[in-house]
């Protein structure tokens, strides 16, 4: 099982990276908060990986910290969710809020994550709150100052594509993200994305 890479970064995207490995390019599924943090394209970078593999299929899941690798591993324990629901829920809220909200039952912020729905946020709670004493937890972090709206860039379009790739339907992930700049929402990639995620649903 391939446990880690390190390579170059030959590209990126929301939900996807691409590691040039001696010439050979490997395809890794990535969460959001993992795409954020990424360095330039062309930069040295380690994930570590989970390898999920199938009859017709192996795919690799890549993390930038050990706590996320984790997270991802324990969602997959509960019936239900498979890796690329995991995924999804890892890109749906930061690692911390989400470990907090599975140790208190908060399913109401579970089901904000698009895919998850009330049995199985239920389920969540019920088999991993017990289950995370090694990983932190967080507060959500207060919004940025405001700043002056700008057009859509790049990153509004790495946005919209995390929001579209998680199922979100395209002129409401626009309409998301439009309303998200209006409030003053920081224009870096994972505030953006976290605060149109919560007003595109």
């Amino acid at each position: 099982m391939i446990a880690l890479l390190r390579g170059t970064l030959a590209e990126k995207h929301p939900n996807q990276a691409i590691l040039d490995i001696g010439g050979v390019g490997y395809d890794v599924h990535i969460p959001v908060s993992t795409f954020s943090a990424l360095p330039e394209t062309g930069s040295e970078v380690r994930l570590r990986i989970y390898t999920h593999v199938r009859e017709d299929a192996l795919a690799l899941f890549g993390f930038l910290t050990i706590e996320e690798k984790i997270l991802f591993e324990k969602l997959l324990s509960v019936s239900g969710i498979g890796p690329k629901l995991a995924i999804t829920v890892l890109s749906g809220l930061p690692t911390g809020i989400l470990v907090s909200a599975i140790r208190s039952g908060s399913v109401d912020q579970l089901v904000r994550v698009p895919g998850i729905g009330k049995k199985t946020a239920e389920r969540m709670v019920l088999e991993l709150k017990d289950k995370l004493d090694m990983l932190p937890s967080g507060a959500p972090v207060a919004s940025a100052s405001k700043q002056q709206a700008a057009p859509m860039g790049l990153v509004e379009q790495d946005v919209l594509s995390a929001l579209v790739n998680l199922g979100c339907q395209r002129p409401a992930a626009e309409t998301a993200v439009r309303k998200a700049k209006a409030e003053g929402v920081s224009e870096e990639f994972e505030p953006l994305f976290r605060r149109s995620l919560e007003l595109v649903r």
